[in-house]
């Protein structure tokens, strides 16, 4: 069978998974009366909910009797690990671009990708139904796009759908039609068949799961030779060091969204193999007599890591069932094993680990999934991975570039904000709609905890976009978060009457009712210093009555804390302790003279 394999590039909800939904509905590969989730390709709970791909999958639909092997890719920076060698496995790649939106700077980082690996983009704008489209603007932007990026000609040649994938249909027109046949019709024609070469079997893996039933499942197209399930298989890292040698157990094809177990895999085709313990992503699977790996890019390094420890409040225990250091270990490297943009370290204390990732977003991702598991545990804040230059050993910072689509009349207050937290504007202009398109160079750490600050600052209209950019020299301190915190001084439930006598001290963070202890935060203090209160102490009660007196409390709501914005919003002698039940925040040193001693320790250490 003819087989073509191509890549689905887009920014986060430009519309991807939907436009993969349509395609495998369109190709027959359901049947008329088979229940189907929306969004098939998002195969966990967090993906469906959030609505972004985290996972790169893969499936094949096949038309007019070719097979046509599909990429679903992340569109979030913080999952574009396996973005580049995705590409290195398909001859083409879809670039869906939001008719209102235009290129965003995830479709610029895996675009420049593409156009470097030698693939012919097709460009497919969605979305045409949306009051806002701009879709001449649009096409304009990413033929800009492409020549900023050094696109030959050939690329810059590029053919133009559009259409909406909600709806179901693609057009070379801007005329509704039905279905998605020209898209299909397009990929066939525009879209090279796989370039296979003579000899031996010889795969790069490309996309690493870890399985519960079946082990380590390596994805990845095979470059050269047939593979059949007992035979023998070399692993050879990129330097070309053997790894492993082993059987395969399974040989898995994709068929619609299911995987089915063929006999034989040839050149060209996209498989998931089992069997093997050791290789990984970027690895040459190969015959016992091939000696050379394939060429591979190296697997990016993390940027922002957090120490993930057990959870020792006086609540602990009461909400989740795993809350060992022995458990909480296993997880983490059982999820190293299949995430390889994740790395895990053992520290002095046994009780606590250092995890680093792409960003703040992969590691609360992991910890939200931990936490639906019945995990108890305590989180530090994200701190960044700063190296040291090999010649000069001046400490080097990872820098992001942010690009942030705001009202006019918000411009100003985001520039200066970030020039506080030591950005550098690149670019400023007009971006429609009596918007704006900001783009800053901005260190991560000044990043960790903006976006909050961003959406209350602009009531919510900002959309911000980032993406690293480099390592570049070390840019000093930056302010961190302005006011100190309200500290409950004794173990107990909230009550409603001293809740509202400290309203004045700032914001809380917690309902009457709520199960508090010493060392917990329970508030926002309007101050920088932070301040122990009783939210414990209730009405003493007399027997004189009045209606002023006894008017009923009105409590202001408190502050609801998410996962990602504890995390952004604790400071460094502050933790998270996250249950399957609440998101708590307190105090590294529960005891208020324990904190003293801690915090005159770090002032001499200071000095």
């Amino acid at each position: 069978m003819n087989i073509r394999n191509i890549a689905i590039i887009a920014h986060v909800d430009h519309g991807k998974t939907t436009l993969v939904d349509r395609l495998l509905q369109q190709s027959g590969t359901f049947r008329d009366n088979q229940k189907v989730a929306e969004r098939v390709m998002d195969s966990n709970d967090l993906e469906r909910e959030r609505g972004i791909t985290i996972l790169a999958k893969a499936t094949s639909v096949v038309w007019k009797d070719t097979r046509i092997n599909i990429v679903d890719t992340p569109g979030h920076a913080d999952f574009g690990a396996e973005v580049e060698r995705i590409l290195n496995m398909v001859d083409g790649a879809i670039v869906l671009v939001d008719a209102a939106e235009g290129p965003m700077p995830q479709t610029k980082f895996v675009v420049g990708k593409a156009l470097k690996v030698g693939l012919k983009p097709i460009v497919a704008i969605n979305k045409v139904d949306k009051p806002d489209a701009r879709i001449d603007e649009v096409l304009n932007e990413v033929f800009d796009l492409f020549a900023a990026l050094d696109a030959d000609d050939e690329q810059l040649d590029f053919p133009v759908l559009y259409g909406s994938g909600k709806q179901g249909w693609m057009n070379d027109a801007l005329d509704q039609v039905e279905g998605m046949d020209k898209l299909f019709e397009l990929v066939l024609s525009h879209v090279p068949a796989p370039k296979t070469e003579e000899g031996q079997f010889r795969m790069l893996g490309t996309i690493l799961e870890a399985n519960p039933y079946l082990g380590r499942i390596i994805t990845g197209r095979i470059t050269s030779g047939t593979l059949k399930p007992n035979q023998t298989v070399k692993v050879l890292a990129r330097d070309g060091k053997q790894v492993e040698t082993g059987r395969v157990s399974k040989i898995l094809a994709f068929r619609g969204i299911e995987r089915v177990a063929v006999e034989e895999a040839s050149a060209g085709d996209i498989v998931a193999i089992a069997g093997l313990t050791k290789g990984t992503v970027a690895d040459t699977f190969c015959a016992p007599e091939v000696e050379a790996p394939i060429p591979a890019h190296p697997i990016d390094p993390p940027t922002v890591s957090m120490t993930f420890m057990v959870n020792d409040s006086p609540l602990a225990g009461t909400e989740g069932d795993k809350v060992t250091s022995r458990v909480i270990r296993d997880r983490l490297f059982k999820e190293a094993e299949g995430n390889v943009a994740l790395k895990i370290e053992d520290t002095a204390d046994a009780d606590a680990f250092v995890v680093s990732g792409r960003g703040e977003l992969q590691l609360a991702i992991l910890i939200e999934q931990m936490r639906r598991e019945g995990f108890e545990l305590a989180v530090s804040r994200p701190r960044v991975v700063v190296k040291r230059d090999p010649e000069t050993g001046q400490a080097l910072e990872p820098v992001e570039e942010v690009t942030i689509d705001v009202d006019e009349e918000f411009a100003g207050s985001v520039v200066q904000k970030l020039s506080e937290r030591k950005a550098d504007m690149i670019e400023m202009r007009p971006s429609g709609g009596n918007r704006q398109r900001l783009v800053f160079h901005a260190p991560t750490r000044g990043l960790i905890g903006y976006l909050g600050e961003l959406l209350t600052d602009t009531r919510g209209t900002a959309v911000m976009n980032r993406l690293f950019h480099a390592y570049a020299p070390y840019k000093g301190d930056i302010a961190g978060r302005r006011n100190g915190v309200l500290i409950a001084n004794e173990p107990g439930e909230a009550v409603a009457y001293a809740l509202w006598n400290l309203e004045d001290r700032g914001p809380m963070m917690i309902d009457p009712g709520t199960k508090v202890y010493q060392g917990m935060v329970v508030g926002e203090h309007t101050r920088e210093n932070d301040l122990e209160v009783n939210v414990l102490k209730g009405k003493k009660l007399t027997n004189i009555r009045t209606t002023s007196k006894d008017e009923a409390v009105r409590l202001t709501p408190p502050i609801r804390m998410t996962l990602e914005r504890a995390l952004s919003w604790i400071g460094d002698d502050e933790l998270v302790e996250v249950t399957p039940e609440s998101i708590r925040l307190r105090k590294i040193h529960l005891d208020p003279n324990d904190r003293k001693r801690a915090e005159k320790a770090r002032a001499a250490g200071v000095a």
